[in-house]
């Protein structure tokens, strides 16, 4: 309804696009995922869109624009620390989505793309409030539950960052979560060692 009412009188744009689907899927069952992450819903979106919208207009042979489009999201979002996958989708879209979507340009990306996100999101802050679940995700230790010292040995996080450049591979766990985990590992690590 938001996006009609954005879009009344313009281009005969999709008031709702594919990839929300996807983006939809991260938000509600998978909340944790750094994937699922509103700056990541809604910047990858976004800024896909907009690679998709240049591609198309200056690449000119189509099935050239679609790998140009979904390699460009995937750099952009990588490099704006905003990966999402469904912002490949929304690239493609931008350039095989047909002529109300190549006409609206530089719009699409905004209307229906970031509204739908932005929307997306609102839902997904008011679904895991009632549901008692943490978004956007933060790495909260479950009340009642200790942690350890950290001189219990636990990683400083700085030791988790360079840890994972060692490894050279991108995660789908933030850095937090897993200093929250090395922190209940070590708790119960020594509380075996005292029973």
């Amino acid at each position: 309804m938001v996006s009609a009412a954005a879009l009344h009188g313009l281009a005969p744009l999709p008031f709702l696009i594919a990839p929300i689907g996807a983006s939809a899927v991260l938000v509600f069952a998978v909340p944790t995922s750094p994937l699922a992450q509103p700056w990541s819903v809604v910047g990858g979106n976004v800024v896909s869109a907009l690679v998709g919208v240049t591609a198309a207009r200056f690449v000119p042979i189509p099935s050239l624009a679609v790998g140009v489009a979904v390699v460009g999201a995937i750099l952009a979002m990588s490099l704006l620390r905003c990966l999402h996958p469904p912002g490949g989708a929304a690239a493609l879209t931008a350039v095989i989505g047909g002529p109300a979507v190549l006409s609206a340009g530089y719009a699409f990306p905004f209307v229906p793309v970031g509204i739908n996100s932005v929307i997306l999101i609102l839902a997904g802050f008011a679904f895991h409030k009632a549901s008692g679940h943490s978004y956007p995700h933060r790495a909260i230790p479950i009340a009642g539950h200790e942690l350890a010292a950290s001189e219990l040995g636990v990683p400083n996080p700085a030791d988790i960052d360079l840890a994972l450049a060692d490894l050279g591979e991108t995660f789908d766990v933030s850095r937090e979560d897993l200093d929250l985990l090395f922190r209940r590992v070590e708790f119960h690590a020594a509380e075996r060692k005292r029973n």
